[in-house]
């Protein structure tokens, strides 16, 4: 993808997308804070508005691992804030004061690198965005300008801070050492790799459930935390349209990804996954795994190789795994 190509120039030579080095260290130290009673803010809504809210905020992954009672202080913290066409909701380089999650709109999202600025990548109706300027301290690493009439709903700092960072360092301690044996994550920096921790949402899923859907779209990425997972595909010709049975092509086991294939090819799902047992994966969706996981790209293109030899095994041919319709 194109916008892969401008975050991979800019972590190989030590910059995040901004231009900035990547840092690590972070002044706010979310241990120390007492969650203070006066500290919280409460922004009134409308029936309408609050399940506008929550039907936006439903799978911001930021939120996923929040307790029933910290969601809802962070629902309450929210406030909308109408966007005009060609408003500028963040610029890159400024100072963070807010998270953004869309209502509705669209909005390009421009990165400066090298001194030239370059358009990276879209939200259509959707998304989040300005999180890495709260977590980290650190200048915003993009311009975000709408390109329709929209809205958004933001979350102050402080509230981000005490909430989701706070939230955060616990997801730090129970997965870092887990990221860090990851074998397809050693190219990262530790800084990077700690970055991974702080995107990653966990799922867990039932004996039998469907992960992904050949075909489907894709928008996010996988790690086997605990568990097993069976990956199948359907052979879909003209011979065998009709009978178009699934076969097992493979199965993922604790520190071992799924999902990336359609992510690195920016074609639909190439196959299905199914949970065997309880699950549980560690999930990343799609802007942040283009954002973080650039160094390990090469690794994960050189395994198209190996499911293309499985393929032809299985079927006698490659099928062509970035078309799925094939």
């Amino acid at each position: 993808m194109r916008e892969q190509r401008l975050y991979i120039w800019c972590i190989r030579h030590s910059l995040d997308p901004t231009g900035y080095p990547y840092l690590c260290a972070e002044a706010y130290n979310p241990d120390e804070e007492e969650d203070d009673m006066e500290s919280r803010v409460i922004h009134p809504k409308t029936d309408d508005q609050r399940n506008r809210l929550q039907e936006a905020c439903k799978d911001i992954l930021l939120f996923k691992n929040l307790d029933p009672e910290q969601m809802s202080q962070v629902l309450d913290a929210m406030f909308e804030k109408l966007i005009e066409g060609g408003e500028h909701v963040i610029d890159q380089g400024d100072d963070g004061d807010n998270f953004y999650v869309i209502d509705r709109g669209t909005y390009d999202i421009y990165v400066k690198c090298d001194g030239v600025g370059r358009c990276v990548g879209t939200y259509d109706n959707r998304g989040s965005f300005g999180e890495l300027a709260l977590m980290y301290n650190t200048p915003r690493a993009a311009t975000i300008i709408a390109t329709s009439p929209g809205a958004v709903w933001g979350l102050d700092r402080l509230t981000f801070r005490r909430i989701i960072v706070k939230n955060n360092a616990k997801k730090r301690r129970m997965y870092e050492n887990f990221i860090e044996s990851l074998p397809f994550l050693k190219s990262l920096e530790v800084s990077e790799r700690l970055k991974v921790v702080d995107v990653i949402g966990t799922k867990v899923y039932s004996d039998g459930e469907q992960i992904i859907a050949q075909g489907d779209m894709a928008d996010c990425f996988f790690i086997v935390e605990s568990g097993e997972v069976r990956i199948t595909m359907k052979r879909k010709s003209k011979q065998d349209a009709e009978e178009n049975g699934a076969v097992e092509i493979a199965r993922c086991f604790r520190g071992q990804y799924f999902g990336e294939l359609a992510l690195v090819t920016n074609k639909p799902r190439a196959a299905s996954a199914f949970a065997l047992g309880t699950v549980k994966c560690l999930v990343m969706d799609v802007q942040a795994f283009e954002r973080l996981l650039g160094p390990c790209m090469e690794i994960m293109k050189r395994n198209i190789a190996n499911y293309e030899e499985q393929l032809v095994a299985l079927f006698g041919t490659n099928m062509d795994i970035a078309d799925p319709s094939a």
